[in-house]
């Protein structure tokens, strides 16, 4: 079904390229809106940097000189829909010659023909194309690869814009899809892509739609196990964060500023009565970096971010299926399922003798999760389920010298009376604001869930996602936390009915919980290691295209 109205937008040569490359990038770069950094853009952008200086104008037909040159030109073939950015044109009279250049090397001529990679021969094409039209002869462009410092002519003819044209005519047709075109299999263009992570090609491949059933087989570990940048926590009272070249700055009374580079941070965190200046604001929503406020009691309530530029595709999906009922219980069925089986692992780890009955107790509610007939009754089943759970969590918690000497008898919040409480609560704040960071990220919205109901201020699609990691990541860092004494009593402070942490204890805890969003994982499906904080955002990926239909069936993220 298109969801293209009305006369397309006009169409890069650059995309053209994309196009011809591979159509999936194509897609997710010019429909979807998808962009990623990497050494090899950043490398291209060097390449260009004389010629993407702008020159004068390209001379008028009426008033050419015998020899004229000019650099970073846009043209237009208004026919045929395509814009062009001529990084230099060379002309003789009215003949004009393009030259593009490109940071890698030249083909060899025995094994590709004409020794220009065909992406790029379409690119130059529709450059030739469009002077054309604009009426100079243009008879021949050139390729300048800078690796290998060698220029490569390409003649117009009847193959090349044969060809041209052809690659117009199957990037609009993609560019009407609302879903991308399925992944390249095993191909050697992807290791290098800058999207590698964003269009997850062999995991898709594997459990597309139209894949066989089992195991995936051998997936290829293209994406990093961790991610260099870290996200900057700021909750010393009265602090600014403000901009100073290409640094944010903490500003904080009585104490030494602190400077973080923006290409350094993947998220900034204000906590409490923290302020941030509009400059920094509009650097970070430049960068694509979010910012999330939290209370002084570690309640998070607002995030900050630029306007989304993943595919609005995914989001027209996403309001389709909670449309639909019978789509949105399937959806729910595996967060609630893989819930409780989380749980339950965590207590199989590490509970001790005693546990069995409550072990069972949660298979059961497990299995029932994942024939659940409605909503209303899967969430009975999580509650039973939640109940069975946090008895047996009480039994696990030990202080560092093996005694338990935090009070738990269950579940409460909204305020926590007791610090086991408070702990989960911050937890859980700290974990929702990386889930919605990873559904925005997807393409999703954040306020509209499958699973939990569209309430205000409450971002529903990342406690979806967050169901299966809470036992894994934040029920566990708390476990982690006590037993190992990273926070002791005197980290609380009580009153009007309420735990808190205190500033040193929200500090340790801060470290505790980074340490496992850090910690390297072996994907259970996948096979490969990889962060958890990298989880987050392969499940929000895979969960976008199980909504699109790319994916068959939402594969929820089981630890063993």
């Amino acid at each position: 079904m298109s969801l293209v109205e009305g006369p397309p937008d006009p169409l890069p040569a650059r995309m053209l390229n994309e196009y011809v490359y591979c159509p999936r990038l194509f897609f997710l770069e010019h429909v979807a809106g998808e962009w990623e950094e990497s050494a090899d853009t950043v490398a291209g952008r060097r390449v260009h940097r004389r010629v993407d200086r702008p020159t004068q104008a390209i001379p008028g037909l009426a008033k050419l000189p015998a020899e004229w040159k000019v650099r970073s030109v846009e043209v237009a073939s208004e026919i045929h829909g395509v814009t062009a950015t001529c990084d230099l044109i060379e002309g003789e009279g009215q003949d004009a010659h393009p030259v593009d250049y490109k940071k890698g090397g030249a083909p060899d001529p025995a094994r590709v023909p004409g020794g220009v990679w065909p992406a790029d021969r379409v690119q130059i094409g529709a450059q030739m194309l469009s002077l054309r039209e604009c009426g100079y002869t243009c008879d021949a462009g050139s390729i300048y690869y800078a690796e290998t410092k060698k220029r490569v002519e390409v003649r117009w003819n009847e193959e090349l814009e044969t060809f041209v044209l052809g690659a117009i005519a199957g990037a609009r047709e993609t560019e009407r899809s609302s879903v991308p075109p399925p992944p390249l299999v095993d191909s050697p263009k992807c290791p290098r892509c800058s999207l590698v992570g964003i269009c997850l090609p062999d995991e898709s491949t594997a459990l597309s739609a139209g894949a066989t059933g089992g195991t995936p087989g051998e997936i290829r570990r293209l994406l990093p196990p961790n991610d260099d940048r870290r996200p900057l926590y700021v909750k010393a009272h009265g602090a600014t964060v403000g901009l100073s070249g290409g640094e944010l700055e903490v500003r904080q009374r009585d104490a030494e500023t602190v400077s973080v580079r923006l290409q350094d941070t993947s998220h900034v965190n204000l906590l409490g009565n923290v302020q941030i200046t509009a400059g920094a604001l509009r650097a970070l929503c430049d960068h694509g970096i979010g910012v999330s406020y939290f209370s002084y009691g570690g309640w998070h309530f607002a995030s900050l971010n630029g306007y989304p530029a993943a595919s609005v595709h995914n989001r027209i999906a996403q309001f389709r299926v909670y449309f639909a009922p019978e789509r949105r219980i399937v959806l729910a069925r595996q967060f609630i399922k893989g819930k409780i089986l989380n749980g339950r692992t965590l207590l199989r780890r590490n509970g001790g003798a005693g546990q069995d009955g409550m072990l069972a107790l949660l298979k059961k509610g497990a299995d029932d999760a994942g024939t659940a007939e409605s909503l209303e009754s899967l969430l009975g089943i999580e509650g039973l389920a939640a109940r069975t759970y946090f008895e047996a969590y009480a039994g696990i918690l030990q202080g560092k010298d093996g005694v338990n000497r935090f009070e738990f008898s269950g579940r409460n919040r909204r305020p926590p009376k007791d610090p086991v409480n408070a702990l989960l609560s911050f937890a859980y704040a700290l974990l929702v604001k990386d889930c919605r960071i990873a559904v925005a990220a997807a393409g999703l919205d954040p306020m509209v869930g499958l699973l939990h109901q569209p309430r205000p201020g409450r971002p529903a699609m990342a406690l979806d996602l967050m169901e299966e990691f809470r036992p894994l990541i934040a029920d566990s860092v708390v476990l982690t936390a006590i037993n190992t004494g990273v926070v002791t009593g005197d980290d609380f402070v009580r009153g009007a009915g309420r735990v808190a942490l205190t500033d040193g204890g929200r500090k340790a805890f801060l470290g505790a919980y980074e340490r496992r969003m850090e910690q390297e994982i072996q994907h259970p499906v996948f096979g490969y290691r990889v962060n958890y904080r990298q989880v987050l955002d392969i499940q929000a990926r895979l969960l976008a295209r199980t909504l699109t239909g790319e994916i068959e069936t939402y594969p929820a993220f089981l630890t063993r």
